[in-house]
């Protein structure tokens, strides 16, 4: 009798320590869930958006081709003064020595902007031609990003254009505001091309093929809004048709390869 009690309360003191076993297990997992870095999933949306990148390119290039050669925008002083900054920044690029200070000003500049426009605060701001930084309360892949696709000094330009427009009729002197653009946007679109191999930060933290995608989709973007602004025949009707109509056709496309 005793030797079967004490063997009775052996087993059931070996059933406790196993269910304690399992409640600590089953409280670990729970504080400690699995966790999937930001960045493999930035890399499953990145594919998931290539579709979409298609789509806008093929917009892009149709609406381009059709004012270009259906009614000649490549003969528009608005394409060949924007063109001529470009070619002038090309230029200064590879012949003169790169103005870094200036576009790390603009670089930690336009981190900020994003920082203010999405709410946040910047507490510190360096820049100096060796680098810079921003110190924020606030950051995401936008935030992160926005240097290698938001033209700040185009649009700086741009605000500029617009507030001396109230005093002074600058009309005639508008082939000097596309070429300014141009430049402005080439000097932007030149050091990203120029900086994305040296191994940034900001791309390989949200994930490079994600943020090489976004860059390319946002620096598309802005050349559309500068097709509908400066050629009258590609209004932003027509660029939304032919965005439906490429998803369409993708659509048909794809359906074919599942069938």
């Amino acid at each position: 009798m005793a030797g079967g009690r004490t063997g009775n309360k052996r087993k059931k003191i070996r059933s406790r320590d196993k269910a304690s076993l399992l409640q600590a297990e089953m409280t670990a997992s729970y504080r400690e869930p699995l966790t999937i870095p930001s960045r493999y999933l930035k890399f499953i949306v990145a594919v998931f958006l290539l579709p979409l990148a298609w789509v806008f390119t093929e917009a892009f290039f149709s609406c381009f081709t059709r004012a270009a050669i259906g009614h000649r925008f490549w003969a528009s002083e608005e394409f060949w003064f924007f063109s001529l900054g470009i070619v002038l920044w090309v230029i200064a690029f590879f012949g003169l020595p790169k103005p870094l200070l200036l576009y790390v000003f603009g670089h930690e500049l336009t981190h900020a902007v994003w920082v203010w426009l999405m709410g946040g605060k910047v507490s510190e701001f360096e820049a100096a031609r060796d680098g810079g930084h921003i110190i924020t309360n606030k950051t995401n892949f936008f935030i992160a990003l926005a240097p290698y696709f938001f033209p700040l000094y185009s649009l700086l330009v741009i605000a500029i254009w617009g507030g001396l427009s109230f005093f002074w009729n600058i009309q005639p002197y508008r082939e000097y505001l596309f070429c300014t653009i141009g430049l402005t946007w080439a000097f932007n679109f030149s050091f990203t091309l120029w900086m994305i191999p040296k191994g940034q930060s900001d791309l390989s933290d949200h994930g490079t093929f994600f943020s090489l995608l976004v860059i390319y989709m946002m620096n598309l973007l802005f050349l559309a809004v500068f097709l509908i602004i400066a050629s009258p025949d590609v209004s932003l009707g027509t660029f939304g048709s032919e965005l439906l109509n490429g998803a369409i056709s993708l659509a048909y496309q794809i359906r074919a390869l599942i069938k």
